[in-house]
């Protein structure tokens, strides 16, 4: 079972990456149509995601997982503010899980397995 989670995790992580780095590129050759604009961005988030589960299924504490996802979608939606795109919810969006990195972080540091 421990190979399968393995191999999941790595199939997971390298879709994630793929996502993020050439999203309309992945959305031709799994979707006949390149992903562009909002598309695109939605496309990173999603890469995010999983990346962030290939991390939780990979042997080790799960929480972490949660931690990179909350971390990498902070940076990558403050990047998109920054950059001049994003709505109404952007920002508190930004807020939202810039302080659940920091929760997950404290209870990281802490070794607090209850709270996470």
């Amino acid at each position: 079972m421990k190979r399968v989670l393995v191999l999941a995790a790595v199939a997971e992580v390298a879709t994630g990456a793929a996502l993020l780095i050439v999203p309309s590129l992945v959305g031709r050759l799994l979707l006949g149509e390149e992903l562009v604009g909002v598309a695109a961005t939605v496309a990173r988030v999603a890469g995010i995601a999983l990346i962030a589960l290939g991390i939780a299924c990979w042997p080790g504490p799960p929480r972490l997982g949660m931690l990179v996802y909350s971390a990498a979608v902070t940076v990558f939606l403050a990047y998109v503010g920054f950059t001049g795109g994003g709505g109404a919810l952007l920002w508190p969006a930004v807020v939202l899980h810039a302080v659940l990195t920091a929760l997950l972080v404290r209870a990281s540091a802490s070794g607090n397995e209850a709270k996470t």
